[in-house]
């Protein structure tokens, strides 16, 4: 269940992208949705889990790793996380750098999944909802190229499989670990999501006017998660999966 979840969050998001990726501000609006939707869950969900773990105390500094890592991965997908696109600059990005850049994040989302007790916790909901907007930019920018040419030895759909297998890869790893290990790599998780979120939420508007459809989407998105929370089982505090 929580592999064909994955699996089909990267399709229908790709799938979207290849049919409506001229519609940018769709791109950004089902991003700024999702922004709002995986900052709560960071705060509400991973962050909890991390801290009321017995090395809690000790864990933000894997929390300042994750928000550094998904920096230097940014280096290679040049921001495709929170939709910098522009199909003006789009061959300035090799498909093998975003490639590498997009399995890597993927991959580390993955990892804790193999620790997770419910079959849809929020934790597996928040990348799905995370996945579906990045995969709608992905297949827009992958599909609706106007020159494939120079990019012909990393075909599109190699690029697509492996970033919806990577999650599920990850996972598989995840079973080998030490359980004990899974604050951390929570943590290192958190770091990333609440980069990427918060670069989205909170990317100035143009001349800094209020967008009050940003704002609408942003309140819907957290207000999703919050729904989402009041109604999934938390364990007591102190509890460490």
């Amino acid at each position: 269940m929580t592999v064909v979840l994955l699996i089909l969050s990267v399709i229908t998001g790709v799938f979207l992208g290849k049919h409506f990726g001229k519609k940018e501000k769709l791109a950004k609006n089902l991003l700024v949705l999702s922004a709002g939707f995986l900052i709560t869950i960071c705060l509400n969900e991973v962050f909890p889990q991390v801290y009321t773990s017995e090395v809690g105390s000790s864990l933000g500094i894997f929390v300042i790793a994750g928000v550094l890592l998904q920096m230097i991965l940014e280096a290679l997908t040049k921001g495709f996380e929170h939709g910098h696109f522009h199909h003006h600059s789009e061959n300035n990005i090799l498909p093998m750098a975003l490639m590498v850049g997009l399995f890597i994040h993927a991959f580390i989302e993955g990892i804790p999944l193999a620790n997770e007790k419910e079959q849809l916790s929020p934790y597996l909901l928040g990348i799905v909802f995370h996945n579906l907007p990045i995969s709608f930019i992905l297949g827009a920018f992958l599909f609706n190229r106007k020159n494939e040419s120079k990019n012909s030895h990393y075909p599109s759909i190699l690029i697509v499989a492996l970033f919806a297998l990577a999650s599920p890869m990850g996972m598989l790893l995840g079973n080998y670990f030490n359980p004990n290990l899974q604050p951390y790599f929570l943590a290192i998780v958190g770091g990333i999501f609440l980069h990427i979120s918060s670069v989205i939420i909170f990317e100035s508007n143009k001349n800094h006017n209020i967008d009050w459809v940003k704002i609408g989407l942003v309140i819907l998105g957290v207000s999703l998660a919050l729904i989402m929370h009041l109604f999934h089982h938390h364990p007591p505090a102190g509890h460490s999966h």
